[in-house]
C-alpha cells in the first residue's frame, strides 16, 4: 500500500476543528475540547495547552502541501503486501493447455455473433471465416443502436478500432497470428487513460479530462491484437452505476440500473456490444455489475495486473479484471493483461498453470456452509449450484470465515484512501459537480473521511494484516471456496485480503435478473477458479443466455 502522507490525517482534523471550533460560539477552555470524545481521548488542560503551538505548526505544513500539485496518478510511498506470512508464490510458468475449439460454425443469424464468447469468435477469426473488420462493424453497430438505451457507453472509439482491425487483418494473412485475442472488439472502463481520448472517471468534475498517456492493460490487449471500440460508463468516481450523463441500465430489465462500479462493462457484455470488457475492482465493482447484469467476472488477487494508467480510488485495494460471457473468456483476457510492467510497482509475477486437461476432482473444495444454509431469496439457485458441483465429483468440505475480526469496522480504509485521491475536489468544492449528492454517495463520504484519525486509519491497516493471516489459516487447504456471492462478509473480506473472485450467473430471480455464485481462489489461484467455472458452464446454459430486447 503506497501510504505517501499518511500521519498527515490526523492532524487535518484536528488543525481543521481547531479553527471551526474558534470560529464558534459555545465555550470551551480549548478548542480541542469539542473533537476529543470522538478521538477516544481526554486531555488535561496543560496537554491541550502543550499541543497548541504543534497544530498551528501543522497547520502551516497543511498549507503548504495543498500548494503542491497532486496528481490522482501519483501513489503513496508505501505498498499494500497481500502475502501471509511464509507465503511463496509460483513463478515456474509451464505451456498453457487451452483446449480451445478448431471448427465454429459461422451462424445462420450474423446478429447471434454479438453473443458468442471469446473464445468461438477467435475460432471463427483464425480459420478466416469472418474478419476483424466485420466483427468490429458489427459491434460498432450494435453499440450505436443500443448506447443510449442502455446508458453504458460514455465514448465510441470508431477511427481508431478500424485501424486496429484492419490492422489485425493484414497480419493474420499474412500469417502472423497473435493469439485468441487476435481482432476480437472489446470495451474499457472509462477510468482507464487511453492518449488522444478524454477520460471522465464517470464524474461531472472530470467530463472533459484528457490524460497523455495510455493504461497498461491497454496496450498490453493491443499487443495481444484486440480492438478497442468503446470507453465504457462506470458509476461517478467508481460508485455505482449514475455516472453524469445518467444510470448504466441492466439490459434484462430497463427499469433497473446495471449496478456499479463496472457498470458500463457489464452491461455492454451481456448486451453484445463488445465481446469482451475490462472492469475495476474495490469492493464489489466487477462482482456486483457481472452479478445484476449475469455476466462472468473475474476480480484478479492483488497485484497481478498493473492499474498504472488507471483512476485511483485505494491504492491499496483497487484491482483491473475482465469481464464477460465466460470462465474461458476471462481467462484469456487475464492471461494477455497480467504481469510487471516496470511502472505499478505492487505487481508481481507469477504463475498462471491453467491446463484444460486438469482433473475436476482433483481440487480442493470448501463452501461457505453457514452463509449457504440462510433462506435467502436466492437460496434456490445456489443449492442447485451445489448439487451440480457435487454430481460431478467434487466433495465440498465446510469452511467458515474468520469471526473474531472487526471487518466491516475497518472498511473505512477505502473511504480514507479515496478521500486523499481526491483531497482537491473535495478543497475546491468542485465535489458539488458530481450528480450523485445522497449522504453516502462519494461527495460527502471523502468529506467525512478527513474526519478519520492517522492514527485509527493505521490501525486498520493492522488489523486487517491479521484478517490476512486468519483467513489463510481458515483457507489454506483449499483450491476453490464456493461462496453465495453477497451473503456474510466474504465479499469485503477476500477484497480486503487481495484473494481472487470468479463470478457467474447462475439462475435468474422472481423478477427475471440473474443471479449468481462466486468462486474464491488462492492468492495467484485464478487457474483453479477457471477450471471449476469452466467445468460449471459446460453443464449448464446460463452463460449462453442472451436478453430479449438486445437478440
Amino acid at each position: 500500500m503506497k501510504e505517501g502522507t499518511i500521519y498527515t490525517l490526523y492532524f487535518i482534523v484536528v488543525a481543521l476543528l481547531v479553527s471551526a471550533c474558534t470560529k464558534n460560539e459555545q465555550t470551551v477552555n480549548h478548542p480541542t475540547q469539542a473533537i476529543e470524545p470522538y478521538l477516544g481521548i481526554h486531555l488535561t488542560d496543560a496537554e491541550r495547552d502543550s499541543l497548541q503551538g504543534g497544530l498551528e505548526d501543522h497547520q502551516q505544513a497543511f498549507e503548504e502541501l495543498h500548494k503542491f500539485q497532486l496528481d490522482n496518478s501519483v501513489g503513496m510511498a508505501l505498498e499494500f503486501n497481500p502475502l501471509p506470512g511464509g507465503f511463496e508464490i509460483n513463478t515456474d510458468q509451464k505451456s498453457i493447455a487451452w483446449n480451445l475449439p478448431t471448427n465454429v460454425e459461422f451462424p445462420a443469424n450474423r446478429n447471434e455473433l454479438a453473443f458468442y464468447p471469446v473464445y468461438k469468435l477467435a475460432a471463427l477469426i483464425k480459420s478466416k471465416k469472418i474478419t476483424s473488420t466485420e466483427l468490429t462493424q458489427l459491434y460498432l453497430e450494435r453499440i450505436k443502436k443500443y448506447k443510449d438505451t442502455l446508458q453504458c457507453v460514455i465514448s465510441v472509439t470508431e477511427e481508431q478500432a478500424l485501424l486496429q482491425a484492419k490492422r489485425a487483418d493484414e497480419e493474420i494473412a499474412k500469417g502472423k497470428y497473435r493469439g485468441p485475442l487476435h481482432g476480437i472488439p472489446y470495451g474499457i472502463k472509462d477510468l482507464l487513460a487511453v492518449e488522444g481520448t478524454k477520460t471522465t472517471w464517470g464524474a461531472g468534475p472530470y467530463k472533459d479530462q484528457t490524460i497523455n498517456k495510455t493504461a497498461t492493460v491497454v496496450k498490453k490487449l493491443e499487443e495481444a491484437g484486440a480492438v478497442m471500440v468503446a470507453k465504457l460508463t462506470l458509476g461517478a468516481l467508481a460508485m455505482g452505476d449514475i455516472w453524469y450523463g445518467g444510470k448504466t441500465r441492466n439490459p434484462w430489465d430497463l427499469e433497473q440500473g446495471s449496478s456499479g462500479s463496472s457498470a458500463g462493462s457489464a452491461s455492454a457484455t451481456v448486451a453484445g456490444l463488445v465481446a469482451f470488457t475490462i472492469g475495476t475492482e474495490t469492493w464489489g465493482s466487477i462482482v456486483s455489475p457481472a452479478t445484476r447484469c449475469g455476466a462472468t467476472g473475474l476480480r484478479p488477487t492483488y497485484g497481478v495486473v498493473s492499474r498504472n494508467g488507471a483512476m485511483a480510488l485505494s491504492w491499496s485495494m483497487d484491482k483491473v479484471g475482465p469481464i464477460c460471457r465466460s470462465a474461458l473468456d476471462c481467462a484469456l483476457v487475464f492471461d494477455a493483461i497480467r504481469g510487471e510492467d516496470g511502472v505499478d510497482s505492487s505487481v508481481k509475477n507469477f504463475a498462471f498453470n491453467y491446463d484444460a486437461k486438469s482433473e475436476l476432482k482433483k481440487l480442493k473444495v470448501g463452501y461457505l456452509k453457514t452463509l449457504f444454509e440462510k433462506d435467502t431469496a436466492h437460496k434456490e439457485n445456489h443449492d442447485k449450484t451445489l448439487a451440480l458441483l457435487r454430481s460431478q465429483g467434487i466433495e465440498l468440505v465446510p469452511v467458515e470465515l474468520p469471526a473474531d475480526l472487526p471487518v466491516e469496522a475497518i472498511s473505512f480504509i477505502i473511504s480514507t484512501e479515496g478521500a486523499a485521491a481526491f483531497d482537491e475536489m473535495t478543497r475546491t468544492d468542485r465535489d458539488s459537480l458530481m450528480t450523485d449528492q445522497r449522504s453516502w454517495a462519494w461527495p460527502n463520504t471523502f468529506r467525512t473521511a478527513r474526519f478519520i484519525p492517522a492514527v485509527e486509519y493505521i490501525n486498520a491497516q493492522r488489523i486487517r494484516k491479521l484478517l490476512i493471516e486468519a483467513y489463510h489459516q481458515k483457507t489454506k487447504e483449499f483450491d476453490v471456496i464456493v461462496a453465495p456471492s453477497f451473503e456474510g462478509d466474504q465479499n469485503l473480506i477476500t477484497n480486503l485480503t487481495g484473494h481472487p473472485c470468479l463470478v457467474l450467473p447462475n439462475g435468474f430471480n422472481k423478477k427475471g435478473s440473474p443471479t449468481s455464485i462466486s468462486f474464491l481462489g488462492k492468492l495467484y489461484g485464478e487457474a483453479a477458479l477457471v477450471t471449476i467455472g469452466r467445468a460449471v458452464q459446460e453443464a449448464t446454459d446460463w452463460d449462453d443466455r442472451v436478453p430479449p430486447l438486445f437478440k
